[in-house]
């Protein structure tokens, strides 16, 4: 039975049978989801529209991931936040947002190129105040703050770079959350290859490498949400 039907059970009684499963969107639903479920920012609109231009559209992040995120920096009261992996910024400029002015978030990156778009829209937004570019392999960028001594000192993380080294800069970005921090993870479901034992690509081998390392570390509460290619939530405890 589908979500909303009902189902005649004993003594008469009437009960609405919900699916156990999250509910697949087609192009309707997920336009009402965009046009209810979230309040996307003019300047995140414009540089959703801008990228879309792009041959690598494909990479941004969608709308609802947008929001989604600012939900989470409101809800942990996150004021000190790093990102791996910044495209032309959405992400970024969707947590700057929901930051309090004297927030701030760390933004790994190589690409002058994209970035460059992502800074044009932080400025245009008012908050590249909040945001430290860090043009450089993003692991040597995180050793260097671990090395200098800001091990426990962030708030919330966002990953969503080059996929073969997800274990690793997942592993460096909980050693920079304080604890009751959370680590955010994008494409953790990769279109659902990660599922399909006959796709065995270095790309997917290194996303399910990342699941199961966290879903192992005890160190984290650990979650997956079907939120657009998938989401994961750590918690380091």
């Amino acid at each position: 039975m589908q979500v909303g039907e009902l189902e005649q059970a004993g003594h008469g009684a009437i009960f609405a049978r919900m699916s156990r499963k999250t509910i697949a969107l087609d192009d309707r639903l997920y336009d009402y989801l965009l046009s209810s479920g979230t309040r996307e920012h003019p300047q995140l609109a414009l540089l959703r529209a801008e990228t879309a231009q792009l041959p690598e559209a494909q990479m941004q992040v969608a709308p609802e991931q947008g929001a989604f995120m600012q939900q989470l920096v409101a809800l942990s009261g996150a004021r000190r936040c790093v990102e791996v992996g910044v495209f032309t910024g959405y992400s970024s400029l969707a947590v700057a947002l929901a930051l309090p002015d004297d927030g701030r978030i760390l933004a790994c990156d190589v690409s002058e190129e994209w970035t460059s778009i992502a800074r044009r829209h932080w400025a245009a937004a008012g908050v590249a105040h909040k945001v430290e570019l860090v043009l450089a392999p993003a692991i040597d960028t995180l050793e260097r703050r671990i090395a200098a001594g800001d091990a426990g000192g962030y708030d919330l993380a966002f990953l969503d770079a080059d996929k073969a080294n997800y274990p690793r800069y997942a592993a460096l970005l909980l050693e920079l959350l304080r604890p009751g921090g959370l680590l955010v993870v994008d494409n953790v479901l990769w279109s659902g290859k990660v599922a399909d034992p006959a796709v065995t690509d270095a790309d997917t081998a290194a996303i399910r490498a990342l699941n199961a390392q966290l879903h192992a570390d005890p160190r984290v509460l650990h979650c997956i949400v079907p939120v657009a290619d998938g989401i994961a939530l750590a918690i380091k405890r």
